[in-house]
């Protein structure tokens, strides 16, 4: 077990991408989500893990995570994950001496961009990146899962409401640090 305690942000520019990563494929699904947790699986290109994440207390949550064979995983994201599969390219960036992690999502999030930073301890300050917008750590509509729902509620039909509508996400995120 791990303690995960992490802050999430919009990407607002592309200023990042100059010091940024190649980056790696990710495609991730969820079998289950409770109020007390959500186990995913994840592929990457040559590699498989399940996880299963605690629900946040404030920015902290536990993390357990186990390696798969990409065959066991290939199967659970094709048949048993609910919703969408997610599909997002990975980059790293250092900033002030943090190691960001810049997700930009593809397949029916095209245009949402997070930010994420892992910290020691929860009340740890960092300097933001000028890339970086509205924190959404705490935000129920910006956790991964919740963004797999949506997709899925988007493929079966469902009207999206606010600025999903017209926009897909892109209409969410060129808000600054201030607003919510």
């Amino acid at each position: 077990m791990t303690t995960e305690i992490e802050r999430r942000f919009c990407v607002i520019s592309d200023a990042w991408r100059i010091a940024a990563s190649p980056g790696r494929i990710l495609r991730q699904g969820y079998l289950a989500q409770t109020g007390v947790a959500t186990v995913r699986v994840r592929r990457e290109e040559h590699s498989a893990f399940l996880s299963v994440k605690s629900a946040r207390c404030g920015i902290v949550r536990e993390e357990f995570t186990a390696p798969l064979s990409v065959t066991d995983a290939d199967f659970m994201l094709e048949r048993l994950c609910r919703g969408v599969v997610l599909t997002k390219v990975r980059h790293e960036v250092k900033y002030s001496g943090q190691l960001w992690q810049i997700d930009v999502f593809g397949e029916g999030a095209e245009g949402l961009v997070i930010a994420e930073v892992e910290l020691e301890r929860p009340d740890q300050a960092i300097p933001l990146p000028p890339w970086v917008g509205k924190e959404v750590t705490k935000s129920r509509r910006y956790r991964n899962s919740e963004i797999a729902r949506r997709c899925a509620r988007r493929q079966a039909g469902d009207r999206p409401s606010g600025s999903e509508s017209e926009t897909g996400f892109r209409g969410e995120l060129m808000a600054g640090p201030g607003t919510s």
